[in-house]
């Protein structure tokens, strides 16, 4: 990659768990998009074809086609949730596409559907912050011992990014403050 940037390593059973991690936050959101365009398939292809790729299947055009669909739906609406949905299932898409580089910068690949989905929450209900907490708290209950380990690679969430960047940055920190015992349940402490 660059000489500047050390690379992570990842192995495709890493990118498969993210993946399913970031498809099961879009997924819980993709009503708020088809209430407002029921007749567009766009999102829920994207998150269908994460799901395909994080239970064996491969990574390759289909991921991205629907990804770019998905942002495509997101233009297309009017309405700031449902908006928010589509990026939630384009991000479920892209996560497959985590790049082994240690950046910041990387750390929206894996939780940019879980922040997106948390913002159509607090949008839909009219920019209430709570259910973008309620969603927050989904997301960590929904966190594998294997997507906590590989989000520590990377280094914490960089600044900016507007709302959805301090979902991440929220859910980047609570993720990364869990601790498991030695069968890979979390443990309280």
């Amino acid at each position: 990659m660059t000489a500047d940037v050390p690379e992570i390593a990842l192995s495709k059973q890493d990118l498969r768990e993210v993946t399913a991690f970031a498809a099961a936050c879009a997924e819980a959101v993709l009503d708020m998009f088809e209430a407002d365009r029921p007749d567009d398939p766009r999102p829920r292809d994207a998150v269908r074809a994460a799901w395909e790729f994080a239970r064996g299947g491969e990574r390759g055009r289909s991921l991205r086609d629907t990804a770019w669909a998905a942002l495509k739906a997101a233009k297309d609406t009017d309405s700031a949730a449902a908006r928010e949905a589509a990026w939630a299932a384009m991000s479920a898409a892209g996560a497959a596409y985590l790049h082994p580089l240690a950046k910041a910068t990387q750390v929206k690949h894996v939780l940019g559907a879980a922040a997106h989905a948390a913002r159509a929450a607090e949008l839909a209900a009219g920019d209430d912050r709570g259910a973008g907490a309620g969603h927050l708290e989904q997301a960590v209950r929904r966190a594998t011992p294997l997507v906590v380990d590989v989000l520590r690679r990377f280094p914490a969430a960089p600044s900016g990014g507007g709302r959805v960047g301090e979902l991440v940055r929220v859910l980047d920190a609570d993720l990364r403050s869990l601790t498991f015992t030695a069968d890979s349940r979390r443990s309280d402490g």
